[in-house]
């Protein structure tokens, strides 16, 4: 009797809970009181994500992809088309923070997509290993635990939740083979699964579709030979010439030199090193010699397979798309500058072949990371395992791994995740990386961070590892179950980051007394902002965001991946705010603002419906809170650590005395 098909797959579901159990350690009995990233930090802004989307869909019963729960004081609605939304992940939290609250639903939340992540890959290995389920399940092992992904559990909860990148490349085989629509619109709708999850992932998926179709389309032959011609000699004379000059850049300062009666100035390595670069990919290729032939045209058939993919995912896409699209035609689309030399750097090479930093013997020996810089730790970790790439390694000399797509892949996004220019070490080599000239394409230019593509180069790694156990089991056959085992041990070892350092979710009681506040009022923080990921005026903190999800009050700043150039001039043709603004900032104001801004006080508080004010001594400056305790003139309600809470006394809350 044969084997019900959906049993490997209950059985590695199953194996993954116990893995997100242990590995998250103790996560799991502190889910309603810890979070494994800072509530500080953005992981207050995606808890904010999931609480306000059902806020806006539930309570408010309006549409969930806009808000008035922030920036409250400029015109409209806040529309959240650009911003890091996560409306995967809000779906899923959406039946469950009212039962068990947004600390314990996010955190829920948090463990699903791993597990999602580790069972789609999964799915993926197997079908790539031809139904190797011991080997695939590794393979979801090394990519849901994988370095990468964990680091990106302490801020980036977005990347987390990476199950469509191994879902589409699932689809992509599956129509290759298949042709069928059903197959494509799983493709079409694993895109759109995707973009709801993490906008960079949506543009993976398309990089990654256009990897795979390229190599479908098109064969590279190499005929490498060494070649006499004139125009060799000269390029070999102009590496020699332009070496010399780095060279003695590299020892010297720099100065001028004279070039067919051009005088130079030469002062540092960029475009000298750049140059070098173009030379010796030139030569490289020389001798290499390419050839690139097609492998016949496409037929009606495949566009029809591309069109159904497309049509099924802006049919999911299409009210995000609808935001976007109207964001463009009204001029508040945001679209940060790309800086050639100053731009988001990548991640470190040696970080790709670093052991496992958020491992506690790694901790032990070299420090943790995650707390020394949690910012870089976050965003720059970029291991791909030692003992995955050691295993790959080995199958390839004795086992004769082939599995030139997935090598493919691996290196391109590995290369791209080194950023503009190549870092070794901390040092800038100035060598740049395909992303130096990919940055500035149309659409794969928006993921602006090249550190995260080490996710997508996880992925292969994770893939090709599962490829490799697969290949040593089949070289030594009778020693299959001792690889298998030995390989999974020593890669359980090796991703194990438990225990893992938790950040407490508890939120000041004073905000117990904003919430009870019946009235629909507004709550300022100070410091005040505006703040999104590229620009930040004033001071503004995700905590601010995350303790809405307690009282629910409107706030007049605000936090997102995008705030439009509308909103920050609206924050700041307010003299009140613009006072603020520059208060929180450390700033002071003259003698005539503030006798000006004292005398439009009650205009300005009437308007804004300001019910409470709440300062974080650590973090407000003194004339600040001198500033505004005068011309508000505020009463102190209650404090709880760095929370103090005020409220103006020409704003009374009923029953005060009863709250206190």
């Amino acid at each position: 009797m044969s084997r019900p098909a959906w049993i490997p797959h209950l059985a590695a579901v199953l194996g993954y809970v116990l893995v997100a159990v242990a590995f998250s350690w103790p996560l799991t009995p502190s889910l309603s009181s810890h979070f494994t990233g800072d509530p500080g930090g953005d992981t207050g802004v995606y808890v904010w994500n999931q609480w306000v989307f059902r806020h806006s869909a539930i309570v408010e019963q309006r549409n969930p992809l806009t808000t008035e729960q922030i920036f409250s004081m400029t015109g409209g609605p806040v529309d959240l088309s650009q911003h890091n939304y996560t409306v995967f992940a809000d779906l899923l939290a959406l039946p469950l923070i009212g039962r068990v609250g947004a600390v314990t639903a996010f955190n829920l939340v948090y463990l699903l997509t791993v597990i999602l992540t580790a069972w789609t890959t999964f799915v993926l290995a197997r079908r790539v290993t031809e139904g190797a389920t011991l080997e695939a399940w590794l393979a979801g092992l090394a990519f849901a635990w994988s370095p990468v992904l964990v680091a990106r559990s302490t801020g980036h909860f977005s990347l987390v939740a990476a199950a469509p990148l191994a879902a589409f490349v699932w689809a992509l085989h599956r129509v290759e083979r298949s042709e069928r629509l059903r197959d494509s619109a799983l493709a079409g709708l694993s895109v759109a699964w995707a973009a709801w999850c993490d906008a960079y992932y949506a543009v993976y998926c398309l990089m990654l579709a256009g990897i795979y179709v390229g190599s479908r389309l098109l064969r590279l032959e190499w005929r490498p030979g060494w070649s006499q011609r004139p125009g060799v000699w000269m390029l070999d004379l102009s590496l020699l010439l332009v070496g010399g000059l780095v060279a003695g850049l590299a020892v010297g300062r720099g100065g001028q030199l004279e070039v067919f009666g051009v005088t130079v100035s030469v002062r540092g390595l960029w475009g000298p090193v750049m140059l070098l670069t173009a030379l010796v990919a030139a030569r490289v290729l020389v001798h290499l010699r390419p050839q690139i032939s097609g492998a016949g045209v496409p037929g009606l058939h495949a566009f029809g397979l591309a069109a159904t993919a497309s049509l099924a995912g802006v049919l999911l896409l299409s009210p995000t798309l609808y935001g976007a699209a109207v964001r463009l035609l009204d001029g508040s689309w945001v679209t940060p500058p790309t800086h050639w030399r100053s731009s988001p750097h990548g991640v470190d090479l040696l970080a790709l072949v670093a052991p496992n930093p958020a491992h506690p013997l790694w901790r032990t020996l070299s420090g943790d990371a995650q707390q020394a810089a949690p910012t870089l730790f976050v965003e720059y970790t970029a291991a791909l395992g030692l003992v995955t790439l050691a295993v790959i390694g080995l199958a390839v000399w004795r086992a004769g791994l082939r599995a030139r797509g997935w090598f493919w892949t691996l290196g391109i996004f590995a290369a791209l995740s080194l950023g503009p220019f190549v870092q070794i070490a901390g040092v800038n080599t100035y060598v740049p990386g395909p992303w130096a000239l990919l940055r500035y394409m149309p659409i794969v230019g928006l993921a602006r961070m090249p550190g995260r593509f080490a996710v997508v180069a996880a992925l292969a790694a994770a893939v090709l590892f599962a490829m490799a156990v697969k290949a040593l089991g089949e070289r030594w056959p009778a020693r299959r179950r001792l690889i298998t085992a030995t390989a999974g041990v020593l890669l359980a070892f090796e991703l194990l980051p438990a225990p893992r350092p938790l950040y407490s979710a508890r939120v000041p009681d004073i905000y117990d007394i904003v919430r009870a506040d019946p009235r629909p009022v507004r709550i300022l923080e100070l410091p005040f902002g505006v703040r999104d990921g590229v620009t930040s005026e004033g001071n503004f903190s995700a905590r601010y965001q995350f303790h809405q999800t307690v009282h629910g009050k409107r706030l007049m700043g605000g936090y997102l991946s995008r705030v439009s150039d509308r909103r920050f001039r609206e924050v700041r043709e307010s003299g009140m705010l613009r006072a603020l603004l520059d208060l929180s900032e450390g700033r002071t104001l003259g003698a005539r603002d503030r006798a000006a801004l004292r005398q439009r006080a009650p205009a300005f508080l009437e308007r804004a419906n300001l019910g409470w004010v709440v300062m974080h001594p650590s973090q407000t400056p003194a004339e600040l809170e001198a500033f505004t305790s005068e011309v508000f003139d505020l009463e102190r309600v209650a404090a709880d650590g760095d929370a103090v809470l005020y409220r103006p006394r020409s704003s009374v809350p009923p029953d005060l005395s009863a709250e206190r």
